[in-house]
């Protein structure tokens, strides 16, 4: 650890991915996302904690939430916030471990086994209360690659109804559609062609990586998972996964036809959101913006212009070297727990 500058590392264990953040004196100076497919075994998170080590191996403080627990390789929550816990303890050998429990704060890794139902899918409330530490009147929306958090602030305070994921897909405060994992026919049951709604086929031809690769509005380094079938990421390849939902091929329909169908999805996707919204923004003050976190915070602004409702980026509202905002942004509850444990 480099003398005089006390450094922590967050870490935000996902089921797809890995996300890291390293503070130095309550300023994120760095931060990466990588992919980690736990659904295919614990492997890839090792490789992801090796593969960011200078982010984090001479942090004196490491701090942790998680999503992961979700993962179908284990048989219950419980089971797989106790397996990563485990993971945590093989790792950051040199530093503190916290562990984000949410409304229980945070607690060591034997205490975090005890409050489990708390550490579970925590990781959004982190950055909600960070974002509630410096924008004290907001609605928090984190759309990352397969959810959508959707949090209303007051005066500094979370104003959320629910606590855990099943709590908040009730209250419409976790909306599952993501900017570039979800699947097409999770987003709609058709979609027009020359005129006509076409039935979907409910295969896994196609994600919403693909239209926002479309549309233009895809950052490539977010789009870090395979494409649905295994080929490259390139607008004609996503064009022809596309073609597949409603039966065709590329050819059949001009470049321009297949950008409206893109455009279409994304739209769909943005109703969802702005549905959900509706039902959360009851409690806001008049004139509350929206705080976008995520890798779809493209979509996000969109809201905002829909709702409207101001802007602001949680890159922009958290201390960060202006060089790493965009990766801060993309990696925001890594990013939340270094500044909240820091």
């Amino acid at each position: 650890m480099e003398k005089g500058k006390n450094i922590v590392a967050g870490f935000d264990i996902g089921g797809a991915h890995l996300k890291v953040a390293r503070a130095e004196n309550g300023r994120v100076v760095a931060a990466a996302t990588l992919a980690t497919p736990l659904w295919q075994g614990l492997g890839s998170l090792v490789s992801a904690f090796n593969e960011t080590a200078s982010l984090h191996e001479d942090a004196h403080l490491a701090a942790f939430t998680m999503t992961g627990e979700l993962a179908d390789i284990f048989r219950s929550r419980q089971e797989g916030v106790a397996g990563l816990l485990v993971e945590i303890g093989r790792h950051c050998p040199s530093a503190a471990k916290l562990i984000y429990a949410g409304r229980s704060g945070f607690v060591n890794i034997e205490e975090a086994g005890r409050v489990w139902a708390d550490v579970a899918s925590a990781n959004w409330h982190a950055t909600a209360s960070l974002v509630a530490r410096h924008q004290g009147d907001a609605l928090f929306v984190d759309m990352g690659s397969t959810t959508t958090d959707i949090i209303p602030i007051g005066a500094g305070t979370l104003l959320n109804e629910g606590y855990t994921d099943a709590e908040r897909l009730l209250e419409r405060e976790l909306v599952y559609t993501g900017f570039t994992r979800t699947f097409l026919f999770g987003i709609a049951t058709e979609a027009p062609v020359r005129g006509r709604l076409s039935p979907l086929m409910n295969e896994y031809f196609a994600s919403m990586a693909d239209v926002h690769r479309i549309l233009g509005v895809l950052d490539e380094s977010d789009d870090k998972h395979s494409a649905a079938d295994g080929k490259e990421k390139t607008v004609a390849a996503s064009t022809e996964r596309i073609a597949r939902m409603v039966g065709r091929d590329a050819g059949d329909l001009a470049f321009g036809e297949w950008l409206n169908i893109a455009a279409w999805f994304s739209e769909r996707q943005l109703r969802a959101l702005h549905d959900a919204t509706f039902l959360v923004t009851s409690k806001l003050v008049k004139g509350a913006p929206i705080v976008g976190a995520g890798t779809g915070r493209w979509q996000v602004r969109r809201l905002a212009d829909r709702m409207d409702r101001a802007f602001i980026d949680f890159a922009e509202v958290i201390p960060a070297d202006d060089a790493v905002r965009a990766e801060a942004g993309a990696a925001a509850p890594a990013a939340a727990v270094a500044l909240l444990a820091g």
